[in-house]
């Protein structure tokens, strides 16, 4: 029987949306503009000239993650998502380090997105109207109050102002990403996706520009916690997951592309007058101000609209996540509560609401800029969530090996995860600053630099918890296993 089934009373909306808003759920959490805008372009001071092959490797890996989501999701739709399905492939306790490494990764998702809100909002007005540069912070509480309500309100009006939302931003950064490319004339060329393009260490920097290529890609598996709300999630869910990783990673080739070409590749990486420093540290509306002209402003907007997209479907799936853990016992019990008429988890989504932007103000103040923020929470969610991914490949394997022997594919099943996960190591490595194969891998900078023994208090701090519940309380780390809908 299924724990949905035991705690009747804990039950989300039921059918409440189709596969577009549940792609868009995905869509949207990649941030697809502010991706662009604020995500990639930390790889460009590593992988230089060669991002673009950078942005490639970043999709074929996560699009093996995405593949391995669908196969698990086909027999274990859940709230729980990733960490259900390392529950039931590997082991629950394989699932309680999963559900604890979302637990810090996942609430940091609307947070690093008021952040970029707050901060793209306040550069303008200050440049133009010389308003206070610490406006950024108010704004960014501005952000987290919009995305609070959207969330609260229910995830049919929640997850169809994802779609509007991130429609908008994919047209004007790809209306841009043509532009360039056919302003770029001749210079148009293949060598961008040539390791050794523009950088000092060829694929040793390219693998450390991955981290922040990953990054962008980070959310494409955020359909997942919606299993139990989506139509037919056997078959939406795996259809969202991978079409959403694919077209996104497709976005992002071509506005990279555009922009190597149109800058120059061997100037991307330049410590001066790189790609990072370009028209003091918004790039892309440079290159839109160049050839846009006045129209450049419909750049700002669409970065400004995904940062709220993304908010909010990062929103979404951290309060799904609390609703499942708390249903299971490992959070309290108070956040698997649901509300009598929106039907959504009320508890969860206040306590997202007010962490969020607690998070994003003090922390911006504390590293002196909302930048100096972003970089330190996107690198820190980036590590936890490829340690997951390469957790979710595996899980695929040993699922199907274990409790699907009759319907295991060797492509899908074998081949595809073993490939995810051997493209994933040279990115960990990379954060920490390993040399592998004698490539010459680029250290991480600061404060980017602190993100791997931050994590790893996290994992410490994570396994005292796991000892003092299994000796308090098993139940809940075992139901991590079989916390799923039969659907």
């Amino acid at each position: 029987m299924s724990t949905q089934g035991q705690l009747g009373a804990a039950r989300l909306e039921r059918d409440a949306i189709g596969l577009a808003p549940v792609l868009f759920q995905s869509i949207t959490h990649m941030a697809p503009a502010a991706a662009v805008a604020f995500s990639i372009i930390f790889a460009t001071t590593y992988a230089g000239g060669s991002t673009p092959l950078a942005v490639v490797l970043a999709l074929v890996a996560c699009l093996m993650v995405a593949i391995s989501i669908g196969q698990l999701a086909r027999h274990l739709p859940s709230a729980g998502g990733l960490y259900t399905y390392n529950a039931r492939g590997l082991h629950p306790t394989v699932g309680y380090f999963v559900a604890w490494g979302f637990m810090m990764a996942e609430p940091l998702v609307a947070p690093l997105l008021y952040l970029i809100f707050g901060n793209v909002l306040s550069v303008y007005l200050n440049s133009h109207f010389n308003t206070p540069t610490w406006l950024w912070a108010p704004l960014a509480a501005l952000a987290g109050a919009i995305v609070w309500v959207l969330v609260y309100r229910g995830i049919r009006i929640s997850t169809e102002a994802g779609v509007a939302l991130g429609a908008f931003e994919i047209v004007v950064f790809l209306a841009l990403a043509v532009t360039l490319i056919i302003a770029a004339g001749s210079n148009n060329t293949l060598s961008v996706f040539s390791p050794g393009t523009g950088n000092s260490s060829g694929l040793g920097s390219v693998f450390a520009g991955m981290v922040y290529t990953v990054l962008a890609f980070i959310g494409f598996e955020a359909a997942a916690p919606l299993g139990e709300e989506a139509k037919n999630p056997r078959r939406t869910i795996p259809q969202a997951v991978v079409w959403s990783c694919v077209l996104i990673g497709l976005f992002y080739l071509v506005c990279y592309y555009a922009a190597t070409v149109y800058f120059g590749p061997s100037q991307m990486a330049d410590p001066k007058n790189g790609f990072f420093g370009f028209n003091g540290g918004d790039p892309w509306d440079g290159l839109a101000a160049k050839v846009w002209g006045p129209f450049s402003i419909l750049v700002l907007l669409a970065i400004i609209n995904s940062a709220i997209a993304n908010s909010n479907a990062g929103a979404n799936a951290a309060t799904r996540m609390g609703f499942a853990l708390g249903r299971a016992g490992i959070l309290p019990r108070g956040l698997a509560a649901v509300h009598p008429r929106f039907r959504t988890p009320y508890v969860a989504v206040h306590v997202q609401g007010a962490l969020g932007i607690a998070i994003a103000v003090v922390l911006g103040f504390v590293l002196s800029s909302p930048l100096n923020a972003f970089a330190l929470l996107g690198t820190m969610v980036t590590l936890i969530v490829v340690v997951i991914y390469i957790l979710t490949n595996l899980s695929n394997l040993v699922f199907y090996w274990r409790e699907r022997r009759d319907e295991l594919n060797p492509i899908w099943n074998v081949v595809v995860p073993v490939l995810g996960v051997v493209i994933f190591i040279p990115v960990l490595l990379a954060s920490f600053g390993i040399d592998f194969a004698g490539l010459g891998i680029v250290s991480l900078t600061a404060p980017a630099n602190a993100a791997p023994w931050i994590d790893l208090a996290w994992l410490v701090l994570g396994a005292a918890l796991y000892a003092y519940l299994s000796a308090r309380s098993p139940a809940a780390l075992k139901e991590t296993a079989t916390i799923f809908v039969e659907a």
